[in-house]
């Protein structure tokens, strides 16, 4: 089974650690669920504790950086291999964009899921992120791979949405996790754990910008503000949709 993480998810783990709060927002979505399945589980970052879960990622490379690895399901949302209504909840982590066929992933889920489904996302609506002014490219690529939320309300209705403020030292290296750490983005081996920027052409030299801006001043000016700000809402979303 071929998968785009199979080429652009080395080293992942490394990058991707998960962070605790954002953790126990996911972990307090799922409710009192015991069985779980993780769709797109990719190295298994976010999968509770203490639940039984069962974890299913169509990439080998991903599969083969998870800690049970020899218990992942390689499989696509598109085809989960389980009978319905198998597990109490299902979940998936930042991996629906990249799924081929969104809609029939949330159906599988909803499918399997008894009580509830679980996601965390980004809403491409929201644009108040500084990196854009730098790699304006960002927008344009959320706007083509992220469903908005009416696609959500569509596909799952009935559904909740929660905002998940990221902390200013989140562990997590997903796109927009360094707000407050913007010379991060300057180094290549950070950029990895994004898929973000394996898609846009040209990104090194396109940052020398905020290379010249955090050296001159000018990023401080601009954005200084920032660095006083333990958390802030930067689009990401948690969605909650309860079966009937």
């Amino acid at each position: 089974m071929n998968a785009k993480y199979d080429t652009i998810g080395l080293g992942y783990s490394a990058l991707r650690r998960p962070d605790p709060r954002i953790g126990k927002a996911i972990r307090d979505a799922l409710c009192d669920a015991q069985s779980v399945v993780n769709v797109g589980a990719g190295a298994g970052s976010y999968e509770p504790s203490g639940l039984a879960v069962t974890s299913v990622e169509p990439s080998r490379e991903m599969i083969d950086q998870h800690p049970r690895a020899d218990e992942v399901v390689q499989a696509s949302a598109e085809a989960l291999p389980f009978a319905d209504q198998s597990f109490d909840a299902s979940m998936a982590i930042l991996t629906v964009h990249h799924w081929p066929d969104k809609s029939a992933g949330l159906r599988e889920m909803q499918r399997v899921s008894r009580d509830r489904i679980v996601l965390l996302t980004f809403d491409p609506a929201y644009r108040d992120i500084w990196l854009l002014d730098y790699l304006p490219e960002l927008a344009d690529l959320d706007e083509k791979q992220m469903p908005q939320m009416r696609d959500y309300e569509e596909w799952l209705a009935p559904i909740t949405v929660q905002s998940v403020p990221i902390p200013h030292d989140c562990s997590d290296g997903f796109l927009y996790s360094y707000w407050r750490r913007p010379d991060a983005y300057l180094d290549p081996q950070i950029r990895k754990g994004s898929s973000s920027f394996w898609a846009i052409d040209g990104v090194e030299q396109k940052l020398e910008k905020l290379r010249d801006d955090l050296e001159s001043g000018v990023w401080e000016h601009r954005y200084g503000q920032l660095m006083g700000l333990d958390e802030l809402d930067l689009g990401y979303r948690l969605i909650v949709a309860e079966q009937t």
